[in-house]
């Protein structure tokens, strides 16, 4: 099962030098990373001159180009990445995959923030205080959806945990996507400690093994992107610490460990526990399998990549 849940294996007659600089997890990383900043900097400069940032354009106009801008580079840049680099096909990222995963995928995520908020009500700490039909979907639905949904699975799940698995094994693999996932959020608004490990611990975690047990990234990112829809624009709550309109105007109460205080139902322990529920019923399944990869001692790291 190992060598069937590997994408990518070094090829056999690569020398030493293309074993380090092309081939190893970590070049393979960084080549990542330089292709996407320059993307980014070309699509972003491309935009400007056709006069598409304009920060007075309406919110759908706005919308879109925020999306284009987390969505594309680092698409392309992961297309570069596998065929270039890699020289395989995409097979987790395949067309006929897109629709029927990404669906799946969406429904999971409305199940489960839905859940969530169901918990949340019960025990007496979501309030619905009004609707708001008039809320601005569209952007939303772009930028902290569809936008934040492909971008950050393409470089968490796609690059980092898939790639650091290929190298280091799947327990390496989780733990660092993870700690990096909820890293880059300790700068949202309201953020605090506490809230960065729970996203790391019921997002990085659980988006880690979704990933590790499909091989899919559009059901990752269908996931992501209806849990960060749902919570915004469906409930009217923050999202990772951002304000949103949402269809329902809400509000929370309770100790912040319980309703999430300011930076939103992410930072609950309803979420946390619901989501380390799912993380772990993944994880039966791969041990089930069988196709946890386990750790490369060092030594044999070192060997694999350092020799022919």
């Amino acid at each position: 099962m190992h060598d069937q849940a590997i994408a990518f294996t070094t090829p056999r007659g690569a020398s030493a030098r293309q074993r380090w600089l092309l081939f190893s997890p970590l070049a393979r990383i960084v080549i990542f990373v330089a292709l996407s900043t320059v993307l980014g900097l070309t699509f972003g400069s491309l935009l400007h001159l056709l006069g598409w940032h304009n920060k007075d354009a309406a919110s759908v106009s706005f919308g879109l180009v925020q999306f284009l801008m987390r969505a594309v580079p680092s698409l392309l840049a992961y297309l570069l990445l596998v065929r270039f680099v890699e020289r395989r096909a995409v097979t987790e990222l395949t067309p006929l995959r897109l629709l029927p995963d990404g669906a799946a995928g969406t429904a999971i995520g409305l199940l489960l923030f839905s859940t969530v908020v169901g918990m949340l009500y019960l025990l007496g700490s979501y309030h619905v205080t009004g609707s708001n039909p008039d809320a601005p979907w569209v952007p939303a639905l772009l930028m902290v959806g569809l936008g934040a949904g492909i971008g950050e699975e393409i470089l968490f799940r796609g690059v980092l945990f898939r790639i650091v698995e290929e190298g280091l094994g799947t327990w390496w693999a989780l733990l660092i996507s993870a700690l990096f996932f909820g890293a880059v959020h300790i700068a949202n608004p309201g953020a605090t400690l506490w809230s960065s490990a729970a996203i790391a611990i019921e997002a990085g975690l659980l988006f880690g093994m979704l990933y590790h047990v499909t091989r899919s990234l559009p059901i990752c990112m269908g996931v992501h992107a209806a849990w960060n829809f749902a919570q915004g624009t469906i409930y009217g709550i923050p999202v990772s610490g951002l304000k949103t309109d949402g269809w329902l105007v809400s509000t929370r109460t309770g100790p912040d460990w319980l309703s999430g205080g300011i930076f939103g139902a992410e930072a609950s322990v309803i979420a946390l526990g619901l989501c380390l529920l799912c993380t772990l019923a993944l994880l039966a399944v791969a041990l089930r399998r069988g196709s946890i990869i386990p750790c490369r001692p060092w030594q044999q790291w070192l060997q694999r990549f350092g020799r022919r």
